[in-house]
């Protein structure tokens, strides 16, 4: 399948914890046979111990976060990947927004300056889609995947990722984004949906636009 009227070299997934990303990102690569890139959140060592103890791991986490990330993208424009489709079930930006989350101000501003330092000429996606649902149903998808080292997350937690989330896209505009509610819309038992969303992509005429169509 392709994309009609759209010259899209790089789609990015993004959206809270529990939504989604790798389930979309990969049905999106296998439909319009394009590359995968998907974050690495195992090899964090301080992932587990920030759920347990978030206020003593919280800038550990995210340092950690930064510097991988930024070395996956690194190894893409060395090796001019992006010239080609992919489908990534992240936006690289996505790390200051649970920095801002989880960090206190002093926090803040040490991870920020340590950021600006290095993770400067990054390429930005040429769409981003945004996978925005209510904190009630993110805790409950949460819940039913049951990975271990998620089951202290909270719901007030959530509620703060959420809110972080809305506020950047609410405001965003890098690049062409597609909203999509996700509330009524569950990729992994509906792959259908994937052509709908593939097709709403392909109907996009504007810099921000959002899809809440679909039900179950």
């Amino acid at each position: 399948m392709e994309l009609e009227h759209l010259k899209l070299t790089h789609i990015a997934v993004e959206g809270g914890i529990g939504l989604g990303k790798t389930t979309l990102a990969q049905g999106l690569a296998g439909k319009l046979e394009a590359s995968l890139l998907l974050e690495s959140t195992d090899d964090n060592p301080f992932l587990a111990l920030f759920y347990e103890d978030p206020a003593r791991h919280g800038l550990s986490v995210q340092l950690s976060f930064l510097f991988s990330r930024l070395r996956q993208w690194q190894t893409l424009i060395q090796q001019d990947l992006f010239q080609s489709v992919m489908v990534s079930d992240y936006l690289f930006a996505k790390d200051r927004l649970f920095a801002l989350t989880n960090l206190s101000d002093e926090e803040f501003v040490l991870y920020d300056q340590v950021a600006q330092l290095v993770a400067i000429n990054l390429p930005k996606p040429d769409l981003v889609i945004y996978l925005q649902s209510t904190p009630e149903v993110a805790l409950k998808r949460i819940q039913q995947r049951s990975r271990e080292m998620e089951k202290g997350i909270t719901l007030d937690y959530l509620k703060q990722v959420t809110a972080t989330y809305d506020k950047f896209f609410f405001h965003y505009q890098e690049t062409p984004l597609l909203v999509v509610q996700t509330d009524r819309i569950n990729f992994a038992s509906h792959p259908e949906a994937l052509d709908m969303l593939i097709q709403r992509i392909n109907n996009m005429r504007s810099g921000t636009e959002f899809w809440a169509d679909y039900t179950e």
